[in-house]
């Protein structure tokens, strides 16, 4: 058995304890690398912004948890009947199918959510949860309000059956996706041209950020988790000097009520805002 076999062969029976392992240690990791390199100064309290965010991860994690057995009933229909693109390709090594596996699996599971719940006004509604964090961090991750958490599944089962990916390579697309996530999140400052130099590949830190600045069309960017050529691709991606970010967005500027759980809970019942155009002169 090659290292890939062994590789799929451990993430197609996966213990919960070692996803567990692998949520709780990136968090841990990246938060410590935040206090070492920072990109902006910790002006704030770190764990009682921390709080709401990992409440939002608790709900996301046991959502996924629950519906996890569509997760798997899909993946042994599309094995067992070779339905998807991964059979219908011809055959390659198993490390060109499990790289194209998750390639297409970012695809599907998390840029295109992503850029719809940005173009479809109630699902924005739901999405302004993850965006209304005013101190991005590596907690930041998972900042999804129930809701969305659905959203999301719903499109990595399509994703799944679209694929033909097996149960270890999700697994693995999962993990991948949850690494990557807490890292372009986290608080850190890689030198600028490292920094760049990552974005032709992955989503890397500022390339996130982006993302995050609280006005267009930023904001309407960098959809990106894992990889960055689907932005590109697509013609999504925006460059911004990260010195200048500001977090948040601008018609929902309530900082104090932005770190409340029950609010954060009620924001889908909000009047819709039309965001506001960044002038030309700050592009």
């Amino acid at each position: 058995m090659d290292q890939m076999e062994t590789i799929i062969a451990y993430f197609e029976t996966i213990p919960s304890l070692h996803r567990s392992l692998i949520l709780v240690g990136g968090l841990s990791f990246f938060w410590i690398l935040e206090g070492r390199i920072p990109l902006f100064p910790l002006k704030y309290n770190k764990w009682r912004h921390a709080l709401p965010n990992l409440f939002f991860t608790f709900t996301t994690v046991l959502i996924n948890f629950l519906l996890a057995f569509l997760l798997l009933n899909t993946a042994d229909w599309v094995t067992e009947n070779n339905f998807g693109i991964l059979h219908w390709i011809p055959q390659v090594p198993l490390w060109a199918e499990v790289f194209l596996g998750v390639l297409f699996l970012d695809l599907l599971g998390a840029y295109a959510p992503h850029w719809v719940e940005h173009k479809v006004k109630p699902l924005w509604m739901i999405h302004l949860v993850h965006h209304s964090d005013h101190h991005v961090d590596t907690t930041t991750a998972n900042r999804h309000h129930p809701l969305e958490s659905f959203v999301r599944f719903g499109f990595t089962l399509v994703g799944v059956f679209v694929v033909g990916a097996n149960i270890g390579i999700i697994m693995l697309y999962q993990s991948l996706s949850l690494i990557a996530t807490q890292f372009n999140h986290a608080n850190i400052q890689l030198p600028k041209k490292l920094d760049l130099f990552l974005s032709y590949f992955i989503v890397s830190p500022d390339m996130h950020k982006t993302h995050h600045h609280y006005r267009l069309p930023y904001t309407d960017a960098n959809y990106g988790n894992i990889f960055s050529i689907w932005d590109r691709l697509f013609g999504t991606y925006l460059t911004f000097d990260r010195e200048k970010l500001v977090y948040g967005v601008d018609v929902f500027f309530d900082e104090e009520a932005n770190g409340k759980i029950g609010k954060l809970l009620k924001q889908p019942l909000q009047p819709y805002s039309k965001p506001t155009l960044t002038p030309k002169k700050e592009f």
